[in-house]
């Protein structure tokens, strides 16, 4: 399905729902976000997001734990920590690099994303490939394609 038309899905199926989405973003400063923003009714779904790029926004504002910031326990802890931010039902939060260069020793194209839906978190890891542009919508695809997943 084209993005314009999964982006579409999920704007009809959180609206149907009456459920509330944000977002906790790293590795994609912004993007993800902005193209949640941009679909139908958005602003009766939508809550937010916080784009945590610096560890230190990470630590401080998202509390996660002393752990690489690109892991599976950061994921998680960006998504818990956005829904208890901003109060929504459903998060998506991605954290990642998108190289070209390794980033504390994990290779480029990384991206660890949880999900987290009424008090359940899953995450996942998923090894993109490209340069950093690549790797940053690969991301955004595949965040919209898991919070549509199970909507």
């Amino acid at each position: 399905m084209p993005e314009h038309d999964r982006g579409a899905q999920l704007a009809h199926e959180m609206m149907q729902a009456a459920r509330s989405v944000a977002v906790a973003e790293s590795l994609t400063g912004g993007r993800l976000s902005s193209s949640l923003a941009e679909l139908p009714d958005a602003a009766q779904w939508y809550v937010g997001s916080v784009v945590a790029y610096s560890a230190r926004v990470k630590h401080d504002v998202l509390e996660v734990p002393d752990v690489p910031v690109v892991s599976e326990p950061a994921a998680i802890a960006l998504a818990e920590g956005v829904a208890r931010l901003l109060g929504a039902d459903l998060t998506i939060a991605v954290t990642g690099v998108g190289g070209p260069e390794p980033q504390d020793g994990v290779a480029p194209g990384t991206v660890w994303m949880a999900r987290y839906d009424g008090g359940r978190t899953r995450a996942r890891c998923f090894s993109f490939a490209g340069g950093p542009e690549e790797v940053i919508d690969q991301t955004c695809n595949a965040a919209i394609d898991w919070l549509l997943a199970d909507a």
